[in-house]
């Protein structure tokens, strides 16, 4: 798997270069700024990119409209997220297109490389990977949306279907069976008035609907 990588501190940079070696990604590029972010971007050959949301020269969200600017120009190209800080904004936009593949995660979980390594593995299989900071956060904030329509269970589900965990993963967490765990998200769907796409689609778009407040 061919990796783009954007970080501007130089440390950082070389610690996950390494690390994505080591794990058997090939990195491709590492860059620290914005412009070279896009020029990365452009290469035919990446096949995923792991960014910074905050990049030279304005250290705002410049990382993050490289990635949206990239997925807009290949549809479904994985992206993981990086940030400092909690955003929920940054979420959204990411996960705006329906599409999965994508990523947010906080810097500290980079710390834990287990799990730094299996989120970058959802994003690249297709899946949407949200950190646990985020999903609090969401918890925390939610008022009169149509997830109000669903069960504390129910919300249990898309928290965790939010977090990336796949109907296994899920039903381990919450010490239950896969079969109830898929009725769980089918009830979901249903109450999010959802349309018939696939399964996939779906879960990135009950998300999706989890993030608005």
């Amino acid at each position: 798997m061919r990796i783009v990588l954007a970080e501007d501190h130089a440390l950082l940079r070389a610690g996950l270069t390494q690390l994505l070696e080591i794990k058997g990604f090939e990195v491709i590029a590492a860059v620290d700024s914005f412009s070279a972010l896009e020029r990365a971007l452009d290469d035919p050959s990446a096949q995923a990119a792991v960014v910074d949301v905050r990049m030279p020269p304005t250290f705002t969200d410049e990382g993050l409209r490289a990635a949206i600017a990239a997925r807009e120009r290949r549809p479904g190209f994985p992206v993981l997220v990086l940030s400092q800080y909690v955003e929920q904004l940054y979420a959204r936009e990411l996960l705006a297109s329906g599409e999965g593949a994508v990523g947010y995660l906080l810097k500290d979980r980079v710390s834990d490389v287990a799990e730094f390594v299996d989120a970058l593995h959802r994003v690249v299989d297709g899946g949407t990977v949200l950190d646990p900071s985020v999903v609090a956060a969401v918890l925390d904030r939610r008022r009169d949306t149509p997830v109000d329509r669903l069960t504390e269970r129910e919300r249990q589900v898309l928290a965790l279907m939010a977090e990336g965990r796949a109907n296994a993963g899920i039903a381990r967490a919450l010490v239950v069976t896969e079969k109830a765990v898929a009725k769980h998200i089918n009830s979901i769907f249903t109450k999010l008035d959802l349309p018939v796409d696939t399964d996939d689609h779906r879960r990135v778009r009950a998300v999706l609907e989890w993030l608005r407040f």
